[in-house]
């Protein structure tokens, strides 16, 4: 028996079956829009609520000889676009009027976290590092339903300064992985690129300084070389990581995880590696937003009888973590 999970938070439609006894994941599959967006330099919300109506269903399809084994059908109802995820939380109610089966609502963020244990045991508590495209925050998980916000960005999120940065210096979208395939053959050391509250006991992220520090450097070279936008990109990347590192040893956590469509950054993964010999991550194929990991999540829901009814599940924009 089956957990039949949808996610479509942002622009990755996708949707998997997780076997209830054992965690197992039966079936995963994930279409990215990343090349209808490329275009505009972004998510186009509009855009990516009608191709997740378009695909959505073609993955459904896929599976709908299992229907009859789907024991509850989880979504992400938050946070995220709200017209994107309503397509997903309007998909969820149709199948659970066609199925009669219960609903489980997924907060977005906590899909992440339990990226960890794609097809595993739950092992808490964990100091979490959530970094993405919209979020940068550092969380303390205790269990399913224990999990305290620490602290978060006070702007942009780690992800979305690298998209920025890469918007700067006309280098498309989406902008992370672009940098760091630039920054492999730059020189980090050449520009001095602040860290973002290194002298402030504030704990919180900020990415808005940086960003403008390297905005003003691609004002004074420009036009820019090949070379100067390796090492603007390597220099950035650094500063950010070394922002992201100086934040969370505040913590001193005892159990470190990072995850996150920002924590496939290797440059990261290794640095974190360096200075927290208790890290752990999500493997690279779960970082990105994915079903499997709402699917985890929905065992664990079912597994408590934690539903939701028809009338209450709702697409909402916000993370409500306090």
């Amino acid at each position: 028996m089956f957990i039949l999970s949808i996610e479509s938070s942002c622009d990755d439609s996708s949707i998997a079956l997780t076997r209830i006894k054992d965690y197992k994941l039966f079936f995963h599959k994930k279409l990215s829009q990343e090349l209808e967006h490329q275009t505009y330099g972004g998510v186009v919300p509009e855009l990516a609520s009608r191709l997740h109506a378009k695909a959505l269903p073609q993955i459904l399809e896929e599976i709908k000889e299992y229907l009859p084994k789907v024991e509850a059908i989880a979504v992400t109802n938050r946070p995220g676009l709200s017209v994107t995820l309503l397509e997903g939380v309007m998909m969820a109610k149709a199948l659970h009027l066609t199925l009669q089966k219960p609903l489980i609502a997924v907060n977005h963020l906590v899909g992440h976290i339990y990226s960890l244990f794609i097809e595993k045991e739950t092992s808490f508590p964990k100091t979490v590092l959530l970094v993405s495209g919209g979020h940068t925050m550092l969380l303390e998980a205790k269990s399913y339903k224990e999990i305290k916000l620490l602290a978060t960005t006070l702007d942009d999120s780690f992800g979305e300064s690298f998209d920025k940065v890469a918007k700067m210096m006309g280098l498309g979208y989406p902008g992370g992985p672009i940098i760091e395939e630039l920054a492999k053959k730059g020189d980090s050391e050449r520009f001095n690129f602040p860290i973002p509250l290194k002298n402030s006991h504030k704990l919180a992220f900020s990415f808005s300084g940086l960003k403008n520090a390297v905005r003003l450097k691609i004002e004074e070279l420009s036009p820019l070389s090949y070379q100067d936008k390796c090492d603007i990109a390597a220099s950035f990347q650094k500063s950010a990581i070394e922002h992201l590192l100086h934040k969370t040893k505040k913590i001193a956590p005892n159990e470190l995880a990072i995850v996150g469509g920002a924590s496939a950054n290797l440059v990261l993964r290794e640095k974190f590696k360096e200075h927290f010999s208790n890290v752990s991550f999500a493997e690279l194929k779960f970082c990105t937003d994915n079903a499997a990991m709402i699917g985890r999540v929905g065992v664990e829901a079912f597994k408590r009888g934690d539903f939701i009814s028809l009338e209450k599940l709702q697409a909402s924009p916000k993370a409500e973590f306090t």
